[in-house]
């Protein structure tokens, strides 16, 4: 039975879904996980990440409107399994208005569940209906945040909705931790930031990941290239964090493996 996480922030360029291919690649290739990655943010940016061509493919919004199976939508990668996204899935706040909405993404993910160790769910940076979705259907959540004060903003308006769900649909919706990105050690505000989210975390029942992804110009070469930051530079500084914030992942959650 997998393990499904999502990483949510409503405020964007966070590191969202930098984080989020980093962690399904990650966890193929340190640890050999079998992981169905979704994209539920309509700029589509994963698959790119992932070095798939995202054109003319079904995508996470055919699955949602129940034009396609869930398992026709899937296309593989060199690193995980994926279902992707496009700008048609904007709509979906309008689009998406039966009693059910809310659950759709957890009633689809039901005949493939079984098939994997993990899936790691990117989020649209902002609180709707296909966040709702993610959360509804998700173990865990886990929050990226930079450290500026309108992420932190962003990360403490997200408890309203996590405690919603709860109430909802998901009673056991479990907020992993908050992880720290374009990370300067050096600099002030990173150290204010990180006190500040501490003090978020506590609020939520969550911790600050350990490791700090710290900023270089390889983590925006890499989708480019079609590679994983691992493959692309895999000594530089972010591909070594990424590595320790994917083995605590691991260590969280390896007991939720069956």
């Amino acid at each position: 039975m997998a393990t499904i996480i999502a990483l949510t922030n409503q405020k964007g360029g966070v590191g969202k879904t930098t984080s989020s291919s980093a962690l399904a690649a990650g966890l193929f290739s340190f640890y050999n996980k079998k992981v169905l990655a979704i994209d539920l943010d309509p700029q589509g940016s994963m698959g790119f990440s992932l070095g798939l061509d995202i054109e003319n493919c079904s995508t996470i919004y055919d699955v949602l409107k129940g034009q396609v199976s869930i398992k026709d939508a899937i296309q593989d990668t060199d690193y995980c399994d994926i279902i992707t996204s496009n700008i048609l899935l904007s709509s979906a706040e309008l689009e998406f208005t039966s009693s059910d909405r809310d659950i759709l993404l957890k009633r689809a993910l039901l005949p493939v569940i079984a098939e994997y160790d993990y899936i790691i769910i990117d989020t649209p940076p902002a609180l709707n209906v296909l966040t709702v979705n993610a959360y509804a259907a998700s173990d865990h959540l886990i929050i990226p945040m930079a450290p500026e004060i309108l992420s932190l903003l962003g990360v403490s308006q997200l408890k309203d909705t996590i405690d919603s769900v709860r109430q909802s649909v998901n009673p056991n919706l479990n907020v992993l931790g908050i992880l720290l990105t374009k990370y300067n050690p050096r600099t002030l505000l990173a150290r204010e930031v990180k006190e500040m989210a501490e003090n978020i975390a506590s609020q939520i029942g969550a911790c600050v990941f350990g490791a700090q992804i710290r900023t270089s110009v390889a983590v925006a070469e890499a989708p480019a290239h079609g590679l994983s930051i691992f493959d692309h530079a895999p000594h530089a500084k972010p591909s070594l964090d990424y590595q320790e914030f994917i083995r605590e992942v691991v260590d969280m959650t390896s007991s939720d493996i069956i």
